[in-house]
């Protein structure tokens, strides 16, 4: 056999172990905990926005308990403190909850849980609780991720609701000390991280852009719906460029032919 060849392996010979293996139960659980954490202390915010938007603290409370998707509250509080019809406000809520569906779709496949327990979970089906579920390679780490992430964030995030309202309450006049910015500047926080593709930052700044220039014309609240209307407006525009790209690469095939 020349000196070059390979030595054939015998099939009795041990192979060598994978280069990873599952995450350990704690690794998960430390990283939904940081999640959850940090996301969590955001709700204190989120109290302090309602309760200068004219919220009480029972209502405020409220919103945290049963609607708990951190975007869509602070949308909902932010038209009714700009004097948008509550309607409207709601609509504009809505629309952006309505991606927590699309997490469900998702998520009902990965965690397979049993039935009794999926409504209770469809309360947790936030951007966090996704995103931490969906990084597990196990279905076992991603129920862990999700259960400790979403169990920490709903704790912490309603405690610290209660806490910015009853101290919005006693300071009186948000808007005096400035807290009336705590809200946007915490969603603008948790949103940037999340742009990390082109389009992604095309549609965050055209809806940027729609909002601000509608925003002197059209009532509170509605300029939100028209900002939505990016999303849609920029992968028409990426489709049609696809398009183009694509019927450039066949004429050139045809014409080498």
């Amino acid at each position: 056999m020349p000196a070059s060849a390979p030595r054939p392996v015998p099939a009795s010979a041990p192979r060598p172990a994978p280069a990873s293996g599952p995450k350990p139960d704690s690794a998960v659980v430390r990283d939904a905990l940081g999640v959850g954490v940090a996301v969590g202390l955001s709700g204190f915010a989120f109290g302090v926005t309602s309760a200068g938007a004219g919220l009480s603290v029972l209502q405020t409370c409220a919103l945290s308990l049963l609607v708990f998707t951190g975007a869509s509250q602070f949308a909902l509080v932010g038209a009714l403190a700009a004097g948008g019809n509550p309607l409207t406000a709601a609509a504009g809520a809505f629309f952006l909850g309505v991606r927590n569906a699309f997490y469900g779709l998702r998520l009902s496949q990965l965690l397979r849980l049993p039935g009794p327990v999926r409504p209770l979970a469809a309360q947790w089906v936030i951007d966090e609780t996704t995103a931490v579920a969906l990084a597990q390679p196990t279905r076992r780490g991603a129920r862990i991720g999700f259960t400790v992430t979403g169990l920490s964030l709903y704790v912490l995030w309603n405690l610290t609701t209660l806490a910015g309202a009853l101290g919005a309450e006693a300071l009186g006049d948000t808007a005096a000390w400035g807290l009336d910015a705590a809200g946007p500047a915490v969603f603008l926080a948790l949103l940037a991280p999340m742009l990390r593709t082109a389009t992604e930052r095309v549609v965050a700044g055209l809806a940027v852009v729609l909002g601000l220039g509608f925003l002197p014309v059209l009532p509170a609240g509605v300029p939100v719906l028209v900002a939505a209307l990016a999303a849609p407006a920029v992968l028409w525009l990426e489709g049609r460029r696809f398009a183009a790209r694509g019927t450039g690469t066949v004429r050139r095939k045809g014409a080498d032919r």
